[in-house]
């Protein structure tokens, strides 16, 4: 006959007091069970601090007890051994817990995870794209579209070269963007990005990955690299270096781009072989820029005998249904009024018009080239000017709270006519030289149009507030008198110019000198600033006795906006090259 093990509690009624005060019996009952006196009890509990004593430690002190009671039977059975091994692992998992109570390690309490995380962990897959998540990109892309971008669209299937002359701002880049994030998912051909500046080249960017919002995407990379290897790739006009680079070509505003003989040659070389598409288009420059060749056909006919040669028709009336011509290649010429036919519903085609002069709507938006010949600013001398700023200026941070630092910059200011006139208000903001003779940079320019004088002001004061603006120079015609009256009640010492045939001369000549001397530098990608220079034109005054400067409207000098708003800056370096004084008005007679 087997005896049984004497409790623990047999042998100290206090551990058995403890034992029975843990499983909820009260202080009276346990006395009563005990044989001893409450108050006894009460003296055990408080001593012992049996209250204070936190969940796992009473756990542990049950599961020992039960341990001590089967490891002291003489006779075990199979149940008993596996009971021991069973409290056995729970006394070694609240051994962990007590660790990692003191240490705060995970390790501490799953020692797996040492050896896990020893291993090199597995980097989550980069701009990772589900089918669900391409099928919505698909839907949405063709939801989004006007017919004549329909248009491109089937040409995109079947031609290799697309070369277009466009309206501004009837969604060309957006588009393109659009299309060639979706090709690269679909066929996994690279999409290669050029404009005139990187800058520029980062708006192709910026539309790709706000249109992968769209399916809940977000995509990463300076070099976009999409699951299926594809990439999609952001240059400027200096990556002369890039003809490692192969895949679809976008080369966006090149009626714009300086040296783009140069820069084709390049460029097409990345999208040589069969498979891959070229695709250009561009707003109109001037007849004079190097492109327009590579348009009109006559670069086909260079080099080829006379019976090779070929005349294309390169009229609106050819183009506009978009047509492959006989140098293989598909152009197309899309207007505005084109555009509007055609289901976009962007525009109030009356406003534009009496927003912009004839000349400067034919050339936005109607695909009529500068003839600028009769322009003061040739656009041959301008192009010097367009540099890739994100390249070159390292001083410049344009994404910054304070893009300059501390550097001084200039700012210049022209007025638009009134609410009864349609043209543009203008401001510009002038890095001076940093060493005498250096050159003048265009750091960022701004239109206002429609903006009342309070509001054109108030943006002036926030420029202000952006950059250490050491000179301030504007036109106080017409509502530019009411935006001076604001504005030098936060910059006293800014200079008022009272426009009349002597000044509007000495601002030309002096603009003249700095740009044919190549001291003024703007982003490529900002192609309004040399059309608005192209703007201005010598003309003989009403009395036909002086000669002056207008743009396109003789009532209407401030046309040209942001031309004679870095006229106005570059006047603190006067014509002899000293420092100007701020603060007075000058009215030339």
């Amino acid at each position: 006959m087997t005896t049984s093990p004497l409790s623990p509690f047999d042998f100290d009624p206090r551990r058995h007091a403890r034992a029975l005060y843990w499983q909820g019996w009260r202080i009276a009952r346990i006395a009563q069970q005990l044989g001893v006196k409450p108050a006894t009890v009460h003296s055990w509990k408080r001593r012992d601090g049996w209250h204070d004593t936190d969940p796992t430690e009473r756990i542990a002190v049950a599961i020992e007890t039960r341990l001590q009671q089967l490891i002291a039977k003489d006779t075990k059975e199979g149940r008993d051994y596996k009971e021991i091994d069973l409290l056995g692992r729970q006394l070694e998992r609240l051994a962990r817990v007590g660790k990692y109570q003191q240490t705060g390690k995970a390790t501490d309490l799953n020692p797996k995870l040492t050896n896990r995380n020893a291993n090199p962990k597995r980097p989550p897959s980069k701009n990772a794209i589900s089918e669900a998540q391409h099928q919505t990109l698909r839907d949405a892309f063709f939801d989004s579209l006007f017919d004549y971008q329909r248009t491109w669209y089937r040409a995109g299937q079947t031609e290799r070269i697309r070369n277009l002359l466009k309206s501004r701002q009837i969604g060309a880049t957006y588009y393109f963007a659009r299309e060639a994030l979706l090709d690269a998912l679909d066929t996994g051909r690279n999409q290669i990005f050029l404009s005139a500046s990187k800058a520029q080249a980062f708006q192709f960017r910026s539309y790709i990955v706000d249109f992968a919002k769209v399916a809940d995407i977000e995509l990463k990379g300076e070099v976009i690299k999409l699951p299926n290897e594809a990439e999609l790739i952001f240059l400027g006009t200096n990556s002369r270096t890039a003809q490692s680079y192969h895949g679809n070509l976008y080369l966006d505003e090149y009626f714009w781009i300086p040296r783009y003989q140069e820069l084709r040659k390049v460029a097409s070389g990345m999208a040589s072989q069969k498979r891959w598409r070229q695709t250009y288009f561009s707003t109109p420059s001037a007849l004079s820029h190097e492109a327009y060749p590579f348009w009109s056909g006559a670069l086909y006919n260079r080099g080829r005998a006379k019976a090779e040669q070929i005349r294309l028709d390169i009229s609106h009336a050819a183009l506009a249904a978009g047509r492959r011509c006989e140098d293989g290649q598909w152009r197309q010429i899309v207007t505005i009024e084109d555009a509007l036919r055609h289901g976009c519903d962007l525009f109030d085609l009356d406003q534009l018009k009496r927003e912009y002069s004839p000349d400067e709507f034919a050339q936005l938006f109607q695909c009529q080239f500068i003839d600028d010949g009769n322009s003061v600013f040739s656009f041959t001398a301008l192009q010097r000017c367009m540099v890739d700023s994100w390249e070159l200026w390292t001083d410049w941070k344009p994404f910054s709270l304070r893009p300059f630092g501390q550097r001084e910059v200039w700012l210049g200011y022209d007025p638009n006519g009134g609410t009864d006139k349609g043209d543009s208000a203008g401001l510009v903001i002038v890095a001076p030289p940093a060493v005498p003779g250096g050159p003048f940079r265009i750091l960022e320019r701004h239109q206002f149009k429609g903006a009342d004088y309070e509001a054109q002001a108030d943006f002036i004061r926030q420029s202000c507030q952006r950059f250490n603006v050491t000179y301030l120079g504007m036109d106080t015609t017409s509502i530019g008198s009411a935006v001076y009256q604001l504005v030098k009640q936060f910059r006293p010492d800014t200079v008022a110019f009272s426009y009349n045939v002597e000044l509007k001369t000495k601002l030309v000549l002096k603009a003249l000198n700095i740009i044919q001397n190549g001291r003024l530098q703007f982003d490529a990608g900002h192609t309004d600033i040399p059309a608005s220079f192209m703007a201005i034109k010598k003309t003989l005054t009403a009395s036909g006795r002086q000669a002056t400067y207008v743009a396109g409207r003789s009532e209407d000098v401030s046309h040209a906006d942001l031309a004679w708003a870095t006229m106005h800056a570059l006047f603190n370096e006067p014509l002899e090259g000293a420092t100007a004084t701020n603060g007075s008005i000058l009215e030339i007679y």
